[in-house]
């Protein structure tokens, strides 16, 4: 039988043991009291990630909602053609990938990956709006860095907590096309303790993400050699399926997640079927990511991004 939370007329409904709350009886279509917002961002940061099923919202719904919860940022570090009249938006657009990538391709990353970690300030949060979903397939999965953090040996807890390591955006990913090349014009690198202190709960986070700490000599201090002997065994631990969530999309459901505390994992299963998938994504502006000794992360390509 579902476990319901039931407060302040939400219905809060847990999907896993450690990760991922779909929440009733909101519209998000509508002004939503202050009382409301306190109740969504509770459950956000117990759930780590909450869905909102069959919205009809638009993108200026889709801001003002999530404008609720802190700064909207731009669509992207690197994003050039956001929908006219909302440059905060990033769409997920299959069509449009193909045209930007010459192949066909579902989405940016495939991989586990938290939003943009090689900025100093990667996202606080994201709000991700489905339009034109597959009839099957195209799922989407989080998993609670938390979660992982705590399943972890306590000597390797330990040992994680003195670690730093370096957060690029490698051009790799999209190499021979105009795309890559516009990352490669603009490197975002920092470097972040590998594990986190939540601003808010004070609950530390396993903040690694294969796809920005994939390069050589990641771990500061160590080889690159060791450094993906110690990330791989971080890279098992998040990926546990005992700490994700899987969701099924359909048209007009909303996932808001706490980039602080998530990866998550885009769909692989669809790019050999002929089936569209347009999502809209937006950004809350976050703040310097503190480690277990209280040392802020370090810029060292790029800048800070932020609300306009």
């Amino acid at each position: 039988m579902t476990s319901t939370v039931q407060r302040l007329g939400i219905d809060v409904r847990p999907l896993s043991g450690h990760t991922g709350a779909e929440i009733h009886g909101v519209d998000l279509s509508q002004q939503l009291d202050d009382a409301t917002i306190a109740e969504i961002r509770s459950a956000l940061l117990r759930w780590k990630v909450v869905f909102f099923r069959d919205q009809s919202i638009g993108h200026a719904e889709q801001i003002a909602f999530g404008a609720r919860f802190g700064k909207i940022t731009p669509a992207h570090p690197h994003e050039d053609a956001p929908p006219e009249g909302f440059p905060q938006i990033l769409p997920i657009d299959s069509r449009r990938y193909e045209k930007k990538f010459g192949k066909r391709k579902i989405t940016y990353d495939n991989g586990w990956h938290t939003d943009v970690t090689a900025l100093v300030n990667p996202p606080a949060g994201s709000i991700l709006r489905a339009d034109i979903v597959p009839p099957y397939g195209g799922d989407t999965a989080w998993t609670n860095l938390v979660a992982a953090y705590q399943g972890l040996p306590e000597e390797l807890r330990a040992f994680a907590d003195g670690l730093r390591a370096k957060h690029s955006f490698s051009p790799r990913l999209l190499a021979g096309t105009p795309y890559g090349e516009k990352i490669a014009s603009n490197p975002l690198l920092a470097i972040h303790p590998v594990v986190r202190v939540h601003p808010e709960t004070g609950e530390r986070a396993l903040f690694v993400s294969p796809t920005f700490t994939s390069g050589e000599n990641e771990i500061i201090g160590f080889s690159t050699r060791q450094s993906h002997r110690i990330l791989d065994l971080f890279y098992e631990q998040i990926a546990r399926p005992e700490y994700t969530v899987r969701f099924r999309w359909s048209p007009g459901d909303v996932a808001f997640w706490d980039n602080r505390a998530t990866a998550h994992l885009g769909p692989s299963d669809l790019n050999h079927l002929d089936f569209d998938r347009v999502l809209y994504r937006i950004t809350l502006e976050g703040d310097i990511p503190v480690g277990v000794d209280g040392r802020q992360s370090e810029l060292v390509a790029g800048q800070p991004f932020l609300a306009d």
